[in-house]
């Protein structure tokens, strides 16, 4: 029988499985670092809206501290906040100088437009086209086929805080559009 002789020039078989798993490890790892922007860019981020709500910031990027608020803000005023996932929403002062347990999402139901405060009509309109939303957002003319979403805004530490809604919505009784 015939003995077959290792040669220092033919690797063996596990030094040639190693280097076919070091390049196949090479390509694959440089083919996901360069695929990994490309989907990242077409997943869309899941900031703020997690369980435990975020922090309202006003215009300049601040925590919305309730005390300091209140005491430049009368009744009835509606102003603007950052809110769930950056965008804007509405906080109420209620006649009896209070925050009101809900905030109003600015963002029209119809195109996403930013819906301003009218305080001489006491409603909201959409300068897009026209939507009109009551003082808690519902809508009332269209062409909105919805009304605006609702967060819950409770105080702790002096601080507003922006919570998902979920709960039945209480201007339609309907469970919210936007859960």
């Amino acid at each position: 029988m015939a003995q077959l002789s290792e040669s220092a020039d033919v690797p063996d078989l596990g030094r040639r499985q190693f280097m076919n798993l070091l390049t196949f490890g090479t390509i694959t790892g440089t083919a996901l670092g360069a695929l990994y922007p490309i989907v990242k860019y077409f997943i869309p981020p899941s900031s703020g809206g997690g369980g435990g709500g975020v922090t309202a910031k006003d215009a300049l990027g601040n925590d919305i501290v309730v005390s300091e608020f209140l005491s430049s803000h009368v009744a009835g005023d509606r102003t603007l906040a950052q809110g769930l996932k950056g965008d804007p929403t509405y906080i109420v002062v209620q006649d009896d100088h209070t925050l009101s347990n809900y905030g109003i999402n600015a963002v029209c139901t119809h195109l996403g437009c930013v819906v301003p405060w009218n305080n001489g009509e006491g409603r909201f309109i959409c300068p897009c086209h026209g939507s009109q939303y009551d003082n808690t957002g519902k809508v009332v003319r269209g062409p909105a086929p919805l009304s605006l979403a609702l967060v819950h805004a409770n105080v702790a530490d002096d601080k507003l805080a922006f919570i998902p809604w979920t709960e039945t919505d209480f201007r339609t009784g309907e469970n919210p559009w936007w859960a």
